[in-house]
Formats: C-alpha cells, sequence, structure tokens
C-alpha cells in the first residue's frame, strides 16, 4: 500500500517519526514536497542505528509538487499511482490533504474542520457561534487600515480591549505575534508586519493571561483519546517563543472537558491534534487549534514517555484503521524539553554536537538545529532555535537536574 505524505521543509516529526513508523507498517511512500533537495539532504543526514531511536528511515519517492494547491496534489497524485493513503503533519498542509484525501474516497480529515482551525479568525467565529467560551477578536484584511478596529466597524476595539495580540491569520510558530499596549502600537506592529508579510491578512485579539498548557489528542473519527498535557514556558512579553515544556502528571479535568467541548463544536476528532489554551482557573481559553502531532522533537518525546507507537497510530486512522479502545499508554512517564535560543543575530562559532544519554533514569537526547558557520538574524520565533533537549524518566526532579547539567556544561558562541 503506497502513502503519499504532503510535507514542506523538513521537520523531525517526519524524519525521525513518521518515515521509520511507515516502515515498521510496511507502506511504500511517496513524499510530495515542493523542496525535494532539502528532503534529500535530510533524508541521508538521518542518524542510523540505536541513536535513531525510531529506527532506519523507508525508501522514499520524493516528488516535486506545489503542495499548497490541492489541484497540485490530486492532479500530481493520478498521475504517480493509486494511493492508500494521503497524510501530511504540515500546519499550512491539513486542507490540501483533507481534500485530496477525500477526492480519492479515502479516510482523512473533514477539510472543513482543517480550514477551520488553520484560519484563526474562522475559528474564534465558529466557537462564538457554537456559544462556547469565544476569545474577543477581530480580523484585519489585508490593506485594512488598524484604526478601522477602534473606528466603529464592528467588532469595535476598545481602550479597555488593551493589551491585545496582533498575529497573522494563518501563521505558526508564533512568528510575527506580538503583544501591544494601545492603539498607536497597534499600528506601528502592522505595519512592521506588512514589510515581512504584505498581502496577509491578520487578527487582532484579546490577550489571554494565565499559564500556558497544551491538550494532545488522537482520534479516528468515532473513538478521540486524550494523550497528555503540557504545560509550555515563554519568553516574556511581547513576544511568545517557547522556552520549555514539561509533561504535566495527568490532563486537568475541568479543562480538558471544556477543550474537547470546543474541539468537538470545530469538528476535529480525526488524527493527531494539538491544542494550546490559558489556564484561567478552572477555565480553558483556547489561543490556537493545531490539527496535527505536536512538533518541535515533543512528539517524538511523548511517544517515548507514553510507551505507545504515536506515530504507527496516526498513520494507521489514515489507513482506515481504528484506534484500540484503550492504547495502553503509561501514566508515569514525564518530560521536560528544553530550547536553546540565540539571544542574538550572528554566525554561529561554537556549539554542541547531537548526543544520546542514559543516566540515573533520564533518557536525554541533544539535537543541534543550526550548523556552525551558518549566519542568521534574530526572528523571535522558534527560528531561533540553536537546539533541542528532550529529557525522558518517572522522575521530574531528576529530569530537571538532568537538564540543567547538560546545559551548564555546553557552550553556544554567536558571533557577530
Amino acid at each position: 500500500m503506497r502513502l503519499y505524505l504532503l510535507a514542506l521543509n523538513p521537520t523531525d516529526s517526519v524524519t525521525e517519526g513518521f518515515l521509520p513508523a511507515a516502515a515498521r507498517l510496511g507502506l511504500s511512500v511517496t513524499l510530495l514536497t515542493d523542496q525535494p533537495a532539502a528532503h534529500r539532504r535530510a533524508h541521508e543526514r538521518h542518524p542510523r542505528g540505536p541513536a535513531a531511536g525510531a529506527g532506519p528511515l523507508p525508501p522514499v519517492d520524493l516528488a516535486g509538487c506545489d503542495v499548497r494547491d490541492f489541484r497540485e496534489v490530486i492532479g500530481r497524485i493520478s498521475a504517480l499511482g493509486e494511493p492508500g493513503a494521503v497524510f501530511t503533519n504540515s500546519d499550512h498542509l491539513q486542507t490540501q490533504a483533507a481534500l485530496a484525501a477525500d477526492y480519492f474516497g479515502l479516510p482523512g480529515k473533514d477539510w472543513r474542520a482543517a480550514l477551520r482551525t488553520k484560519n484563526k479568525a474562522q475559528l474564534r467565529r465558529s466557537l462564538a457561534r457554537a456559544g462556547l467560551d469565544a476569545v474577543r477578536s477581530a480580523e484585519l484584511l489585508p490593506g485594512e487600515d488598524p484604526a478601522a478596529l477602534t473606528a466603529g466597524r464592528p467588532p469595535r476595539l476598545r481602550a479597555t480591549d488593551f493589551p491585545c495580540v496582533v498575529k497573522p491569520r494563518e501563521g505558526v510558530a508564533s512568528e510575527d505575534v506580538v503583544l501591544v499596549g494601545d492603539a498607536a502600537e497597534l499600528a506601528a506592529r502592522v505595519r512592521e508586519i506588512r514589510t515581512r508579510r504584505p498581502g496577509e491578512a491578520l487578527v487582532v485579539e484579546e490577550y489571554l493571561e494565565g499559564p500556558l498548557h497544551t491538550l494532545e489528542t488522537l482520534g479516528d473519527g468515532d473513538t478521540l483519546h486524550v494523550l497528555a498535557s503540557f504545560e509550555t514556558e515563554l519568553c516574556p512579553p511581547p513576544h511568545f517563543v517557547e522556552e520549555r515544556m514539561r509533561l504535566l502528571p495527568a490532563p486537568p479535568a475541568p479543562h480538558t472537558r471544556q477543550v474537547l467541548a470546543m474541539l468537538r463544536a470545530l469538528g476535529v476528532g480525526f488524527g493527531a491534534c494539538h491544542t494550546e489554551y490559558a489556564a484561567q482557573g478552572e477555565r480553558a481559553r483556547i489561543i490556537e487549534v493545531n490539527y496535527r502531532a505536536v512538533g518541535d522533537q515533543c512528539d517524538l518525546a511523548l511517544a517515548e514517555a507514553l510507551g505507545v507507537p504515536l506515530f504507527a497510530h496516526i498513520l494507521r486512522t489514515h489507513l482506515g484503521e481504528p484506534l484500540p479502545a484503550d492504547l495502553g499508554a503509561r501514566r508515569d512517564g514525564r518530560v521536560r524539553m528544553e530550547y536553546v535560543c540565540a539571544e542574538r543575530g550572528g554566525i554561529l562559532k561554537a556549539a554542541p554536537g547531537a548526543s544520546d544519554t542514559e543516566h540515573d533514569g533520564v533518557h536525554l537526547v541533544y539535537r543541534p538545529l543550526r550548523e556552525l558557520g551558518e549566519e542568521h538574524p534574530r526572528h523571535r520565533t522558534n527560528r531561533d532555535y540553536l537546539g533541542v533537549v528532550r529529557a525522558t524518566g518517572t522522575d521530574q526532579d531528576r529530569i530537571d537536574r538532568a537538564v540543567a547539567d547538560f546545559l551548564a556544561c555546553r557552550r553556544w558562541e554567536i558571533v557577530s
């Protein structure tokens, strides 16, 4: 059976998670991408042996395609041969993959739900119409003057609505997401964002204070499993870069009930979903819904902590197989993710290499995300990550000490 996997740039989720899982399931894989050369390099660099964790990569047929256009995806698959499944883990390609799967009569996500979750303005409207805990939000169309949001057109922003957050309507990874304090700052930030994103719509919405939590779910259209919940620490405002994450011992029950109700209203329940919300007492306030598996190597750590073949389960749903009523996930696993961020732009002169160690009940993996000699500006997004530490075990204190010791003994140096 052939799996068509849609991707943009290479990611660890695909290279270390989904491709090895496809190999274990005996699937042939055609990777449709607009960046075949980058995927070829990632495939060649993939670690082999015990450090790879998930296992070797299967043979992959790389096919160039404008994967952002569902018509091109359908046409390319039709030309290449009969699909057994169409799948993507990309934020940007969920609607395209859902439409392609539907065209070929294959299991997949409802394209409407994929669109609702990707388009943050549509997400807010959908939740408001469902009578659920909506966030005050306004859409700013391309070229529209932000003064229109404070000058009377509904939904109007009032002085009491500040501070608020401005973000791209269909953005990812906290790119160009910024807290603004008043109407003048809003106008300035909108102008700044538009220099980088001409022609894109923005949303301006209520600033949700409180601890940032996630809810990780996996469904087959009938059964919906709650896998886990993370607590996320961010950099100080006005930006929102994720710096570390810890797996909570158990998803908070009141939050879980509320989030699941909102996911049902959005039509979410097939495959993996990563939902972020602000915890305000017993109230869960949705920040965004990412209709794919949690990224930035959290999915790799989560699979290890739960002791389940997470990536294979996700692929099986797209093959039309029902999920078991009990995934057999262990509940004593703990995780800490630590993201080493560049504090300024420049050339990476010194940094540790990849490592994989086991000590005192803690499995600690470090993966560099930037090569020595590379020069980058400071983005204030996860594109500033120099490397990622993922540590798993059953004792959070030991995990935290192991991560602290690792960071204290390593050096990252950036020069102008």
